[in-house]
């Protein structure tokens, strides 16, 4: 900690520029043991599992969610199944993978199916009183269905400056979003039902970056004594070399793209952690007043308060900025979950995860858990009832954005070791001891002694996927291919393949394919192919595709694989292999 800086002058300026007057004393309200508690989730934007006090982050001030943490309930491991929000959040509305709801920024509106089981639907079917009031990040055609109460709203991205996060008014006065998305939860807690319970949910833009300014990050005034005059520590494991072990597709990719955004001189750098903190105060600004709200009503002996990052983020490591990548810092976020009933403290090690959020609200309003989500309540871990969550070893960790700018990848992670690879060339494969390297320093996948724990964690890893995969969607089958003389003029005097599939009868239509085709299986089934990746091609067509790719031999056995696009633009998986040698037509 820099000299000069002061947390005991900083923690008094702190609470005067919130006017957080002294509270009078409540008489204590009694709960009914069979009184349903109301629940308030707290999710914020890209917040990192340590930019918070209490994970032992010594500059970040964050006296708020640190009093929640030591009054509550704190997972050292809260992770997110998915780092990206959109995915992300569908995950926490849904209870389910990412594998399983196909939701991304490309796809469609997520599915009904899906949505008929959301964890709001079931509050209110439990007599919840509900409401939202934030960012929702997943597009749904019946959104204003889901709560009593909603307001759905993000940065304005057409602003290209501070007006990005100051566009929403209180009055006469225009705002930051942090500030009116807990103006907003204030009003529900005030207005809510006596005779029902209510569950809220607020979900902050900050500390998200505003992409489209020079600037990146803004906050409220309040925050702005924070950090002045003191030198931010720069980014571990930072130097070249991380850099250059990484696949030239990240290397080129979004979150080195957005590092020379924020962070690649020492200037940016300092700014961009500063604002980012500063926005993290802001919100913790206003955890204060809703806890404050909850003592003047009389109702915070009986209000849950569960706080979230939908998605970790990278400050500079690796020479990368934002989220998407399988390492620990995309992957987690902080959690805490305060029942002022259990009124006892724990850290948590195990891993706890987005998808386990709708479980334990449906478990916290009493309600039953449908058996199709993939989540575990925490309920049981937060009373004490449980030292362990049951039934956890391995956890599935993707993502599956085709985005050419952020690589598609998927893993496993347990307690103590985390397996992953790039989806579209599966060659690129990392294997971390997260016990002895908690920063992923160095991968062992190619080291001697662990070819037996990597085979072990590929077959695990093929093993989630087949759990998890979408139940109502399915590969293209019937696979077949036709030698004939191509249909390209220059290409006229050779035996050239034409392939065909059937498109999956749970898909409604087919809106694209991509082909792939290898001269040998191990290579096919990697996905790294050396003959033709027609890429995606936006066409409707299943039969008498032609082969455009590298010069065949006749008589060589070679391998192919397809898979499609639906009319959402969700991707299927690739089918079962095919195969096919070359001969000239009647031969």
């Amino acid at each position: 900690m820099p000299a000069d800086f002061d947390r005991k002058i900083v923690y008094s300026c702190f609470l005067a520029l919130i006017h957080i007057w002294p509270i009078q004393a409540q008489p204590e309200k009694k709960i009914h043991p069979k009184e349903k508690p109301n629940i308030i989730f707290i999710l914020t934007d890209d917040q990192r599992w340590d930019a918070l006090g209490y994970s032992g982050n010594k500059i970040i001030y964050t006296p708020e969610m640190d009093k929640l943490a030591n009054e509550g309930t704190y997972f050292l491991n809260g992770i997110v199944t998915t780092p990206i929000c959109a995915a992300s959040r569908a995950s926490l509305i849904t209870g389910l993978y990412e594998r399983t709801h196909r939701y991304t920024f490309q796809t469609g509106p997520i599915q009904d199916q899906f949505m008929l089981q959301a964890y709001p639907v079931l509050l209110k079917q439990a007599g919840y009183y509900t409401g939202f009031f934030g960012k929702f990040g997943v597009k749904y055609n019946h959104l204003k269905s889901l709560f009593d109460q909603s307001d759905n709203y993000d940065r304005d991205d057409k602003m290209k400056d501070k007006r990005g996060y100051y566009y929403k008014t209180i009055g006469n006065d225009t705002v930051h979003l942090t500030r009116y998305t807990g103006q907003q939860a204030l009003d529900f807690i005030n207005d809510a039902p006596s005779n029902r319970p209510f569950c809220l949910q607020l979900s902050f833009s900050a500390p998200h970056a505003h992409d489209p300014s020079k600037d990146q990050y803004f906050w409220q005034p309040e925050t702005d004594n924070l950090y002045q005059g003191i030198t931010m520590p720069g980014p571990q494991i930072a130097d070249n070399s991380f850099f250059n072990e990484l696949p030239e597709g990240v290397k080129k990719g979004f979150s080195r793209l957005r590092w020379t955004w924020r962070f690649d001189t020492p200037e940016k750098y300092q700014e961009s952690i500063k604002g980012y903190y500063r926005m993290i105060a802001g919100i913790d600004l206003e955890i204060a007043r809703i806890r404050k709200a909850l003592v003047q009503k009389g109702i915070d002996k009986n209000t849950v308060i569960i706080l979230m990052g939908d998605n970790g983020y990278f400050l500079g490591e690796r020479q990368l900025a934002d989220k998407w990548l399988m390492y620990d810092n995309s992957i987690k976020v902080p959690l805490i979950i305060l029942d002022p009933r259990v009124n006892k403290h724990r850290n948590v090690d195990d891993m706890a995860l987005n998808i386990d959020i709708p479980a334990t609200i449906i478990d916290l309003a009493g309600a039953i858990i449908p058996k199709t989500w993939h989540g575990k309540s925490l309920q049981n871990i937060v009373n004490g009832k449980e030292s362990h969550i049951q039934n956890r070893d391995s956890i599935l960790i993707e993502h599956l954005w085709e985005f050419a700018d952020i690589p598609a990848s998927e893993g496993v992670r347990t307690a103590e070791w985390k397996y992953f690879r790039y989806v579209n060339d599966k060659t690129l494969e990392y294997l971390y001891d997260l016990k002895n390297d908690p920063q992923e320093k160095v991968n062992l996948i190619n080291k001697a002694n662990y070819p037996n724990k990597k085979m072990a964690f590929r077959n695990t890893l093929e093993r989630l996927i087949q759990k998890y995969k979408d139940p109502n969607h399915s590969n293209p089958i019937g696979l077949s291919v036709k030698i004939s003389k191509s249909i390209i003029e220059s290409n006229n005097n050779n035996p050239t393949p034409f392939f065909r599939w059937e498109k999956p009868s749970m898909s409604i239509r087919q809106a694209a394919y991509q082909i792939l085709v290898a001269s040998s299986i191990e290579k096919l089934h990697s996905n790294l192919v050396d003959l033709w990746n027609s890429g995606e091609v936006k066409n409707a067509l299943s039969k008498e595709i032609e082969y455009l790719g590298t010069t065949l031999v006749t008589g060589r056995k070679y391998y192919w694989k397809v898979r499609i696009w639906d009319q959402d633009n969700r991707t299927s998986e690739y089918s079962n292999h095919g195969s096919f040698e070359l001969s000239l037509p009647g031969k």
